[in-house]
């Protein structure tokens, strides 16, 4: 529950969005680290210039690192849908094949029990 009203709080909702801060958080960090080496060569760039570099590195950076964790899901929800596909199949396969086993258990029982009574 909240503290500012009676709905529950979805655990999970929660963990997912706090990861995503942190990645997004992570990301930064490592885009200025490597913007800050990236304009250390120019050292002909003012102090300014040197910083709007800096800043125009990151939001690259950032952007394309974004772009690839949605390229990712997207992969991920399609290898999902493909993995589940084949699942279903092979489930539907054991269940016929269980199903086929117990009927010719069931008829080889029969035949036995009419051979035996006679």
């Amino acid at each position: 529950m909240t503290a500012m009203d009676d709905r529950a709080v979805d655990a999970g909702a929660l963990i997912a969005e706090v990861e995503g801060h942190l990645l997004i958080e992570a990301t930064l960090g490592d885009g200025r680290l490597v913007a800050a080496r990236f304009a250390r060569q120019f050292g002909w760039l003012t102090d300014g210039q040197r910083v709007e570099v800096e800043e125009r590195f990151v939001e690259e950076y950032v952007g394309l690192a974004r772009a690839s964790w949605r390229r990712t899901a997207l992969r991920g929800v399609e290898l999902r849908g493909e993995y589940e596909e084949v699942y279903g199949g092979l489930r539907r396969r054991l269940v016929l094949t269980f199903a086929l086993g117990m009927t010719g258990l069931a008829a080889a029982a029969g035949l036995l029990a009419l051979s035996l009574a006679r």
